[in-house]
């Protein structure tokens, strides 16, 4: 026998050929003679009876398992369009191994295999003869989507998501239409953080002082002892030789003095105090515009801050064994050190003695702009005079801030001097004109320019020019054409047909999925000039947008959500029992997985790195909690993989290891789930509403997880769900509920051996890699499955599983590399293509201002 030996050759089949060609040479069977009788001679005659003869037990008009019987269908069904759903649901628990169930008669592979074929190859063949876009409605931007686009719109770098409402989630993304409603309190929020927004914008905010605070995130109290302050460099906009502190990004509305201020800690076991002892303050010039902030002492080679035993009982406090040194806290704009104060190592009250602790700095803020002909506004709270730097406040200016944002808004600005109506209203035209282009996302016209326009004329009666038009923009903020997706059907589109979208609109969804943004000038004029949709031309615009800092967005928003990182900063582990999970740990497993994939969308690898990838990112502390050895400092850096370290891929990260855990202890269960739903795309039904908890302990016994999980699974009805979870999580119980390596629970040795229902034995976290690589291509599936869920803004429907498959297919001959995979989304008949309403007279769900 014969075959194909070209490296590409597996990957052009399709997971199905795949798996019929290993089963015949296992069983020494004739590929070819076999493809000839799977292609043609599996009818839906024979389909049909081996799905009764097989499912008829279970799925009958008695029992109906699954709420299906084998009399409600039929083998033609698929060739018109009927039962869809549970027709791909029979492929893919046939294909999964979980159907027949375990201690039922199995399939042959050769039954197996033309099964499968068989059905594939059917539904397929009914998509590619009847498209379906899928439903496709309005959807508002979300408030990361808002928050970017109105970024790009001003070229204002304001980050204003935390200042907006969070998004529900439907289908495991936020921004799925379904689930973005409106209400008037959501339109009252938007329409005051936009207010402020077209102010910075526009150079009218900051006529009066602001106070803007950022408490810095410290780890709470350890049995009323308190954690000592931090030694590491806690961001890397901090100078290299920092320990402690913190920064945040702030913007100045316009240039003037602010005054930065920190207040440092006075008693560990009490944080909330904010003594005027204890606040330092700076006055210096900020130009207008972004800055970053920041506070911190200085790191030594040798740490010579003492700090001993904190209380030898409720009646006796340690005092001070020697008198205060000083420290250098160091005020840092945009990474660089502007002014140091010294301050003392501890401060001595008749209450308590900080001398049992690191000092460090609790909260940060800024206020500004201070008015330079009132002294008051800038004294030190210490009765200390304020420092500032060296400035002439004769020069600051108090005209016009050319921030990148006034650049781009004012593309013309009427002489002062020479001031009419007509040349003002000239200007406000062009200015709306180019805004309202950029924000609707298409080509405006004079029905989209007079409403704007004709609120820059009211503003106009009371305000000057400027402030006019940040009123005009404010509403632009808050236009249906901005706030919305909107895309409307062609005139010429029949009832109930499926039309291409146009091309301006096929940039809009471009930017939104790959960037969480407008579309570019460059990605607008290849809609312009219908070559955006070229595939070469594609290709190049996917490659360009991918390496823009704007792809942030697919980490963040996407990778957030579909690997649960965005619930880090809510998980809790106890921390009596985990006392080593300080919050620079949290940030660093964040941050872990965050570069992991960052990477291989950068670099375009293959998504089955995310299974076994034998590298990850770690800085010191990260691989000390790993038990790595090698890795030096605060910073990160790619580190290869021992195969005897025990981690590699996303299941061997402890960001996702703590997210699937219990504050207290590890959960199996939850750990199965979750490969289940986001590796695999076999979510488990959800569990009925009376089901009891796990016992942990028994006959006053601890008992390990194995063993509670094996009592939960004597009841019949929850064995048949934990059966696929249980020996998945299982495998992962090495790892405590914070992914640090253990041997031992409940005074037992952790066993990590499982087996699969179709009867595979595996042990530990490579034998479950092994598992899972051995249904790669259902992770291929199971990952464009979130990547396209998420692409389209709503959740995807039985019709939408071939085209699933379809790009599988696609990206097949390329490794499964991801630039591959995103180029097979954005070219699908789903991304391109919507359905015209059934009926002639149906609304079209098209939003609009009154």
């Amino acid at each position: 026998m014969i075959l194909n030996s070209s490296p590409n050759w597996f990957a052009q089949r399709s997971p199905v050929a795949v798996f019929i060609l290993f089963w015949l040479l296992l069983l020494g069977i004739n590929p070819q003679t076999f493809s000839e009788t799977v292609g043609e001679g599996f009818t839906p005659e024979q389909a049909y009876e081996l799905i009764y003869e097989r499912c008829e037990g279970c799925h009958n008009d008695y029992i109906f398992d699954g709420n299906w019987s084998v009399e409600d269908v039929d083998a033609s069904d698929i060739s018109h369009g009927k039962n869809q759903k549970l027709w791909e649901a029979m492929l893919k628990a046939v294909s999964m191994g979980d159907m027949p169930p375990a201690k039922k008669k199995q399939l042959t592979p050769e039954q197996k295999a033309s099964l499968l074929h068989w059905l594939e190859t059917s539904l397929d063949s009914y998509s590619d003869q009847n498209p379906n876009p899928g439903r496709a409605t309005i959807r508002r931007l979300n408030r990361s989507e808002y928050a970017n686009s109105v970024r790009d719109l001003l070229a204002l770098d304001v980050d204003v998501t935390d200042s907006l409402p969070g998004d529900d989630s439907g289908y495991g993304f936020d921004n799925n239409a379904d689930v973005l409603g409106v209400s008037t309190t959501l339109l009252e929020r938007y329409l005051s953080v936009a207010g402020k927004l077209s102010k910075l914008a526009t150079g009218v905010a900051g006529s009066t002082a602001s106070k803007k605070s950022y408490l810095v995130p410290k780890d709470g109290p350890l049995q009323n002892s308190g954690v000592p302050a931090f030694d590491l460099r806690m961001t890397d906009d901090l100078p290299l030789d920092s320990r402690g502190g913190g920064s945040f990004d702030f913007y100045a509305p316009k240039t003037g003095l602010y005054e930065v201020a920190g207040f440092i800690n006075a008693n560990t076991n009490n944080e909330v105090d904010r003594l005027e002892i204890h606040r330092h303050s700076y006055t210096l010039t900020l130009p207008a515009g972004s800055h970053n902030i920041g506070l911190s002492f200085r790191k030594s080679l040798a740490l010579s801050e003492y700090v001993p035993t904190v209380r030898e009982g409720t009646d006796y406090v340690v005092l001070p064994e020697s008198e205060p040194t000083e420290l250098d806290l160091d005020f840092i704009l945009n990474g660089s050190r502007v002014y140091t104060k010294k301050v003392p190592s501890y401060h001595m009250s008749s209450r308590f003695s900080q001398a049992a602790f690191l000092r460090d700095v609790l909260e940060i803020e800024v206020i500004g702009p201070l008015d330079t002909n009132n002294p008051s506004q800038h004294t030190d709270s210490t009765s200390q005079a304020t420092q500032t730097d060296a400035i002439d406040t004769n020069t600051i200016q108090t005209d016009i801030d050319k921030t990148p944002s006034f650049a781009k808004i004012f593309v013309c600005l009427p002489n002062s001097a020479e001031q009419s109506t007509k040349a003002e209203l000239e200007c406000a035209s062009k200015i709306i004109a180019k805004l309202s282009a950029e924000a609707y996302r298409r080509p405006t016209g004079d029905a989209d320019i007079q409403p704007l326009l004709h609120i820059f004329k009211q503003a106009r009666a009371d305000l000057n020019f400027r402030a006019s038009i940040a009123t005009t923009i404010q509403a632009l903020l808050v236009a249906p054409s901005f706030l919305y997706i909107q895309e409307t059907t062609p005139i010429t589109a029949a009832a109930g047909s499926v039309y291409k979208i146009n091309d301006y609109e096929f940039a809009a969804r471009l930017a939104l999925f790959l960037w969480s943004s407008l579309p570019d000038q460059e990605l607008t004029d290849l809609a312009k000039q219908g070559k955006l949709r070229e595939p070469n031309i594609l290709r190049q615009q996917i490659k360009r947008m991918l390496e823009s800092q704007k792809a942030q967005a697919l980490t963040d928003n996407f990778a957030g959500q579909w690997l649960y990182l965005r619930n880090l900063p809510h998980h809790f582990p106890d921390v009596f029992a985990f006392p080593q999970f300080t919050i620079p740990l949290r940030h660093a497993i964040k941050r872990e997985t965050e570069l992991f994939f960052t990477r291989i969308l950068k670099d375009d690898l293959g998504i089955f790195d995310f299974l076994n990838a034998d590298y990850s990112y770690l800085n010191e502390q990260l691989a000390n909690h790993y038990g790595i050895d090698g890795v030096k400092g605060s910073a990160f850096r790619k580190v290869t993989l021992d195969k005897h370290t025990n981690r590699g891929g996303l299941l061997g990260q402890a960001s996702i290891l703590t997210l699937t855990s219990n504050p207290n202890h590890t959960s199996p269960v939850k750990r199965g789930k979750w490969i289940l739903d986001n590796l695999l795309a076999a979510s488990p039904p959800p569990p009925p509403p009376d089901v009891p908890s796990l016992i942990a302990e028994h006959d006053g016994l601890a008992l390990s997880a194995r063993e509670q999980l094996a009592r939960h699974r004597a009841d019949p009805v929850c064995a048949a769900c934990h059966v696929r979870m249980d020996p998945l999580g299982l495998a992962l119980e090495k790892y405590d509920a914070v992914g640090a390596q253990r041997t031992m629970y409940a005074g037992q040795k952790i066993d990590v051996t499982a087996q699969m229902p179709d009867g595979t034995h595996f042990e530990g976290l490579n034998g479950l890699n092994t598992v899972l690589w051995d249904r790669r291509e259902r992770f291929a599936q199971a990952f464009i499955d979130r990547l396209l869920t998420y692409a389209l803004g709503r959740g995807l429907e039985p019709s939408d599983q071939p085209t699933i498959r379809s790009i599988a297919r696609q990206a097949s001959p390329e490794g499964y590399r991801i630039h591959s995979i995103i180029e097979a989304v954005v070219s699908s008949t789903p991304f391109n293509f919507k359905k015209a309403p059934e009926a002639s007279n149906e609304n079209q769900q098209i939003a609009q201002s009154h």
